[in-house]
């Protein structure tokens, strides 16, 4: 929702007057029904409003969202071609998920031959990690946080578990301290909310990753961020601590929410409680089916256009921002033409992205490697959990960008602690 004190930070052009504004409480409730809605009343491509009454236009349709990302010419991603940059004040709490705030240094919002070689370098750096210790490292880490609650007989599975379990596990892929955990989690979820606190949590990611820089340039050992500091590309500290910020965000967040849809839709739906419980679908295809129709990343920023760009039914004046709708373009009535009706089988989703500035595959199989770790060890430890609140009661996180679960209430029946040996034979 727009603050008050937000309002009428840029003159609006004719093209958005009367347009929605994104993260009011209509969009929070539903936003596949204002993606909809937006598609009814505009077509692929509609124009909308940012905090702040800023103007952009959202990428409803999955054809025009594949041309958005592949043609990186004239959809590109570098924060100085928006013509309303130097408008936008730099408390705008939208900045650290729009270009990487004012100065635009993020990984994420470069172009051409600088892209290429810092994502390579990200890429790189995550493929040597050992995905049988990463399997490993998630059941483990998954076990004690269900041990830390199965006595109890209830949990908010978010904030207890789903929250937790993707930081522990990047946390310890990056190298940051594990007493780091609960402190990033909360960092994350500020920046992505675009509330007050957005520039706060992003300052205390970029403290703690800059904390991390100084320790792998004394002290490298053998994670993703020394791999990244000792990359041949030769990263500058500030490139590293950029860097490393989009790697744990990207990581933690979206597979947090993944993971988090994944386990609501089976307590509310019964298709996916066969698909999870009684193995009628494999887990990792019954999470892409969730990617398909609850995908975390709702909205992705952005693009700038380099000249006058004709989408859908509009022409985009140059320098003017593009968001991607990555969930309305996974729900496209072109694409599936009967509401409802699952993709099983196709992975044609946008969840990831598209093109060359979309998420690495090494990034992708950690993610759906905690995702499935996380929700096998679950329900394993707790076979009878169901909803401890009507499902309309359950709330999404307030942001723009992203669709999860604010909380999770669940109950189930206590168990006891499982013992752990140490070694050697137990008595029975």
């Amino acid at each position: 929702m727009s603050s008050p004190q937000a309002q009428g930070l840029v003159e609006l052009p004719d093209s958005h007057r009367g347009a929605i504004t994104l993260g009011d409480p209509a969009y929070h409730r539903d936003p596949a029904d204002v993606f909809s809605e937006l598609r009814r009343a505009y077509g692929p491509v509609a124009p909308v409003l940012l905090d702040g009454q800023v103007p952009a236009w959202l990428v409803l349709g999955h054809r025009e969202l594949i041309q958005v990302t592949t043609d990186t010419a004239l959809f590109a991603r570098n924060v100085a071609r928006w013509r309303l940059r130097e408008q936008i004040p730099a408390e705008w709490p939208l900045w650290p998920m729009v270009g990487g705030g004012p100065a635009g240094a993020s990984l994420l919002y470069t172009e051409g031959d600088e892209h290429r070689q810092r994502a390579g370098a990200v890429s790189r750096a995550l493929a040597g990690i050992d995905p049988v210790e990463v399997r490993a490292q998630c059941e483990a880490y998954a076990e004690d946080l269900v041990e830390s609650l199965a006595h109890r007989g209830h949990a908010e599975l978010m904030a207890q578990y789903a929250l937790l379990l993707p930081v522990m596990v990047m946390g310890w892929a990056l190298g940051v301290p594990g007493d780091e955990n609960e402190a990033l989690v909360a960092a994350a979820t500020d920046q992505l909310a675009g509330g007050d606190r957005a520039l706060a949590g992003h300052q205390h990611l970029h403290r703690t990753m800059q904390a991390l820089v100084r320790r792998v340039r004394e002290r490298p050992g053998a994670d993703v961020a020394s791999r990244l500091a000792a990359d041949p590309v030769g990263l500058s500290d500030e490139q590293l601590c950029q860097d490393l910020i989009v790697t744990i965000v990207a990581g933690h967040q979206t597979t947090a929410y993944w993971m988090g849809n994944a386990i609501h839709r089976m307590l509310i739906d019964p298709r996916h409680t066969d698909a999870f419980v009684r193995g009628r679908l494999a887990v990792s295809q019954a999470l892409r089916e969730v990617l398909w129709d609850d995908t975390p990343t709702a909205i992705f920023a952005g693009r700038w256009t380099s000249r006058p760009a004709h989408l859908g039914h509009v022409t985009i004046p140059a320098g003017d921002l593009v968001l991607l709708g990555l969930a309305a373009a996974n729900r496209d009535p072109h694409l599936r033409p009967e509401p409802g009706v699952g993709m099983r089988g196709s992975r044609a989703y946008l969840s990831y992205s598209h093109g060359p500035h979309s998420c690495p595959d090494p990034a992708r199989d950690a993610a759906e490697t905690i995702v499935t770790a996380g929700i096998e060890v679950l329900l394993d430890r707790l076979p009878d959990l169901h909803l401890a609140c009507p499902p309309e009661q359950v709330g999404w996180a307030p942001t723009v960008w992203m669709r999860g679960l604010e909380s999770l209430p669940v109950d189930f029946t206590p168990t006891p602690p499982t013992i752990r040996y140490a070694g050697g034979t137990p008595w029975i």
